[in-house]
C-alpha cells in the first residue's frame, strides 16, 4: 500500500478540516473525552485527532452521524455519479455496534486503519465492507452489490467505459481466485490470501480503497 498516497488522502482530509486561523489547530475547546487514549488506540497523533475531531464537530455537532448525513457529505465528493449506495455499506462498516449512528471514535477507528493499518488491517476492514450481512462470510451477491455500488458511484469517470455486465464479470473473476475450495462463499483467510498472492487482485482492492 502506497505510502505517500496515505498520507496524501490524510494532508487531503485535515486541509479540508482546517480553520482558517491556523492557530485553531492547536486550540483544545473542541477536544473529545478520552483523547489521549484514541491517541493510544489510532495512529493518528494528538494535534491530528484534535483537527479531526473540530471537522467532525463541524459536519455534526450532536457528536454523532446518522446515514442521511453521512449519505449527504460522501456525495459531496462523487458529484458526477451516485454515491447513495456505497455509501449505505460504508456506513455499516464504520457503525461497528450497529445502533444506527457513527461516533467521533468509531470515524477515527476506522480512518486509522484505512489511512495508516497495516496491510492486514486493511484487507481484514474491507473484507468486513463486504461481508454486508455479518456471517463471516462473503458470497458473490454481496460481492456484487458493492463493486456494483463503486461503479456507480465513480459515475462517467470509471475508467475504462464500463457496460452493464462488467461489474459481474469483475466479482466473477475475483470468485474464481479467492473461493479456493469452491463452496460458494470467501472466507476472511481466503480473502487475504488471495490478495496477497495475486498482484492484480491487490491492485484491484487499492483502487476500491480510494474510494473509502
Amino acid at each position: 500500500i502506497s505510502h505517500t498516497r496515505d498520507t496524501h488522502q490524510l494532508h487531503t482530509l485535515i486541509q479540508a478540516y482546517k480553520a482558517d486561523d491556523e492557530l485553531e489547530m492547536t486550540t483544545v475547546c473542541h477536544r473529545p473525552e478520552g483523547l489521549e487514549q484514541l491517541e493510544a488506540q489510532t495512529n493518528f497523533t494528538k494535534q491530528e485527532l484534535q483537527i479531526l475531531y473540530r471537522g467532525f464537530k463541524n459536519e455534526c455537532p450532536s457528536g454523532m452521524v446518522n446515514e442521511e448525513t453521512f449519505k449527504h457529505i460522501y456525495a459531496q465528493f462523487f458529484p458526477h455519479g451516485d454515491a447513495s449506495m456505497y455509501a449505505h455499506y460504508l456506513f455499516n462498516a464504520f457503525d461497528t455496534t450497529n445502533n444506527g449512528s457513527i461516533k467521533f471514535k468509531d470515524f477515527v477507528t476506522g480512518l486509522s486503519i484505512l489511512l495508516r493499518g497495516t496491510l492486514r488491517e486493511k484487507l481484514e476492514w474491507t473484507f468486513h465492507l463486504y461481508d454486508i450481512n455479518r456471517d463471516g462470510y462473503i458470497n458473490r451477491e454481496e460481492m456484487t452489490e458493492i463493486v456494483r455500488a463503486i461503479y456507480d458511484m465513480m459515475g462517467k469517470y470509471t475508467y475504462p467505459a464500463l457496460k452493464g455486465d462488467v461489474p459481474q464479470q469483475h466479482v466473477d473473476a475475483f470468485f474464481q481466485k479467492m473461493d479456493k475450495n469452491k463452496d460458494g462463499v470467501v472466507t476472511l483467510e481466503e480473502f487475504v490470501i488471495a490478495c496477497q498472492e495475486d498482484e492484480t487482485m491487490m491492485r484491484s482492492m487499492q483502487l476500491f480503497e480510494n474510494v473509502m
